[in-house]
């Protein structure tokens, strides 16, 4: 009998399972896995528990089950053991909605007759908690990220959207990384991972996190480019569901970099007033883009007591057009602000009869020459201008050929000298009659202002008339 015993213990030590590590994210399920030795005479006895907190599942040979009582609430249980897969040897727990408190060590215990198989399995929980999921833009927020139990020696790293997250300069960080403090900016946003290695095993946890303020534009120093004469709009959109109150525009200085101080706003400027436009939309717009509208614009709300404000830059674009020659003339485009400007391509926008429009590429550059000369150079070009991004805006130029101005006379142009000079002369010879026929009028009327003097003219008339008959009888 001793001797019965001693080889019981010594196969039951040989058999013991090492040490496996299982990371699971709070929420979702985990899945402890637990493999038998083979057998299919014996029908085994299978027991789970967790150290220092009992049974958790058990299945007697008889097929009853039991389970711990703290992981039954009101009727439902959030662990099984799939009967389906034991005759595979496969005594896997599963535990839905992990909680922290899961987190620990448990135990499989699966006995074939005299022969028993033990597994130890470490269940660690991660999970990644934010001060507030919508913290208000520059109010303070922290990251931090919790494994339960936390495995010595481990190493953690943080992605947000997918990419590797590195504290900005000055940030509070600690030293171990579990946390991360920075004050709330749009750099936040996103999908938040906390990514845990250890033992050759890695776990994982998320969370979003969304700052609430302007979100468009995105961040300060946005520039907007607009052409000389059109429109502009001067975006400033909070988060959604967001009442800024006393929402205000400014337009500043120029040469104060740190505390600008505001200016005169442009004529055209109109703040967004449509019925139909969200609360959280404080929006304006410039109606006709002059050069001198160029410069920094700020706009603010007030939230929970609290200024946002966000800075923005207009850049305006118009071409310039060397003094004409008698052949061409060269087009220059030109930006009041040229930093992010990486490319320019010159474009002619051509009409058909049809009234459509079709663009056609002509060169890349910052200057264009053109041949007024050329009747296929009418109409109107376009300068595009573009950034690191892809096309940041565009100015148009409209082009008249200068033949007639010219000293090349074409059959057309000097029928429509003659033409020109016929109707001249035509409406001289108007006026020339047309004043005579006044000056007439001007002198009937100073003689009829004297009607003894119009009957003496009449008489000495009519008497130099009666001698000149009477000589001419004689």
């Amino acid at each position: 009998m001793p001797l019965e015993y001693f080889l019981f213990g010594l196969i039951t030590f040989l058999l013991t399972g090492v040490e496996c590590e299982v990371f699971v994210e709070a929420g979702s399920q985990a899945v402890l896995p637990c493999k038998g030795s083979p057998s299919s005479s014996v029908i085994p006895e299978i027991i789970w528990t967790k150290a220092n907190k009992g049974t958790v599942w058990r299945k007697d040979r008889s097929g009853l089950q039991y389970w711990g009582s703290s992981w039954t609430s009101k009727g439902s249980r959030r662990i099984q053991c799939p009967h389906s897969r034991f005759e595979r040897n496969d005594f896997s727990l599963q535990i839905n909605s992990v909680r922290g408190e899961d987190g620990g060590e448990y135990s499989c215990r699966v006995k074939h007759g005299d022969l028993i198989t033990e597994r130890l399995i470490m269940l660690r929980v991660i999970k990644v908690s934010l001060s507030s999921p919508m913290p208000l833009w520059g109010s303070d927020a922290s990251i931090s990220c919790d494994v339960t139990p936390w495995p010595r020696g481990a190493s953690l790293q943080w992605t947000l959207n997918n990419r590797t997250f590195d504290p900005q300069s000055g940030s509070d960080s600690d030293a171990d990384q579990r946390v991360v403090r920075e004050k709330a900016t749009v750099r936040l946003t996103g999908i938040w991972t906390c990514v845990v290695g250890f033992g050759g095993g890695e776990g994982r946890a998320s969370a979003a996190l969304t700052v609430k303020g302007i979100i468009h534009p995105s961040t300060d120093g946005t520039k907007l480019y607009a052409a000389v004469g059109s429109a502009v709009s001067l975006p400033c959109v909070f988060s959604s569901g967001l009442t800024p109150s006393d929402p205000v525009w400014e337009k500043l200085k120029p040469g104060f970099l740190f505390k600008p101080s505001p200016g005169r706003l442009p004529a055209s400027f109109s703040p967004s007033s449509s019925s139909s436009q969200p609360l959280s939309d404080k929006s304006a717009s410039l109606t006709e883009v002059e050069v001198g509208d160029k410069g920094r614009y700020r706009c603010s709300g007030t939230l929970d007591g609290q200024q946002l404000t966000r800075n923005m830059e207009l850049v305006v674009a118009k071409i310039i057009s060397s003094p004409p020659s008698k052949t061409s003339v060269t087009l220059t485009c030109d930006l009041t602000d040229s930093s992010e400007v990486t490319d320019y391509e010159w474009v002619q926008l051509i009409s058909d009869i049809n009234g459509s429009q079709s663009v056609q590429s002509v060169q890349k550059g910052i200057s264009l020459s053109i041949n007024t000369e050329s009747e296929e150079n009418q109409g109107e070009w376009a300068c595009l201008f573009y950034g690191k991004h892809g096309i940041l805006g565009n100015v148009t130029y409209h082009i008249h050929t200068m033949s007639g101005l010219s000293g090349h006379k074409s059959p057309g142009s000097s029928q429509s000298t003659a033409a020109v000079v016929g109707l001249g002369f035509l409406l001289l010879v108007l006026l020339l009659i047309l004043a005579q026929v006044y000056k007439n009028h001007r002198r009937r009327k100073r003689i009829f202002q004297f009607p003894a003097l119009e009957t003496i003219v009449h008489t000495n008339s009519n008497e130099r008339e009666e001698r000149e008959r009477n000589q001419e009888k004689k």
